[in-house]
């Protein structure tokens, strides 16, 4: 079989398969897991963290133990739903040390600003307008679920971000699915508000008027006033 082939071969593997090749040694296999499962695993990290630094390391340190632990994986069970509980563990744990530390030396809070990752590109995007307020957009959303409380945004990005299920959800943060419910729907709730407060606060600033618009009218008309 050719490299070429071999390539294409490792990359439409199922995860299964790669994960019993990555537990034998095959590094090509455990990239190729590791560059499918990426996204996800980092926003599951960042909804924890709200820091794409600390997530980052989150997400490194969740793939050294989950390299190490290959042996023991399950196949009847869904690979992605394990890293995605390994990753979870690691931000956790990186989260309670943090409260702890925060209580002796007070923290500066996490840029709320930073974001999910680019969202696909679409043909709308490769026009400036659009882009900017499609990013914009991204901006404002983010800032909202940051601001959401930690329960609640952690369980909001599994299942809406990442659109695991509720069954996925509760296996990961180890809640029952009952809650997993109720922190999705309080979640949903307290971002509408908060965006529909932000929707309130602009409609002042619809159609503004100050500024250049209305200094060229004046000028306009002054300058016509003079030639009557």
């Amino acid at each position: 079989m050719s490299q070429d082939r071999q390539t294409a071969r490792t990359s439409e593997a199922p995860d299964g398969e790669l994960a019993a090749r990555a537990a034998t040694g095959d590094s090509s296999a455990f990239e190729v897991l590791m560059r499918r499962h990426n996204r996800t695993l980092f926003r599951t990290a960042r909804a924890i963290l709200r820091n794409d630094a600390e997530a980052e390391d989150a997400l490194q340190e969740a793939y050294l133990q989950a390299y190490r632990a290959l042996p023991g994986f399950r196949a009847e069970a869904r690979f992605g739903t394990w890293l995605v509980r390994i990753v979870a563990n690691e931000a956790l744990v990186r989260l309670r040390k943090e409260a702890r530390r925060a209580q002796i030396v007070p923290m500066q809070s996490a840029d709320a600003t930073a974001g999910l990752e680019e969202l696909p590109d679409d043909p709308m995007e490769q026009r400036p307008e659009p882009s900017a307020e499609r990013a914009q957009m991204r901006r404002l959303l983010e800032t909202r679920i940051d601001a959401l409380p930690d329960a609640y945004r952690t369980v909001f990005v599994l299942r809406a971000v990442e659109e695991l299920s509720v069954q996925e959800t509760a296996a990961v943060l180890q809640i029952p699915e009952a809650t997993v419910r109720t922190r999705f729907f309080r979640a949903r709730s307290l971002l509408r508000e908060a965006l529909a407060q932000q929707i309130d606060l602009a409609y002042a600033d619809a159609f503004a008027f100050a500024g250049d618009r209305c200094d060229r009218i004046v000028a306009a008309v002054l300058a016509r006033l003079l030639r009557c």
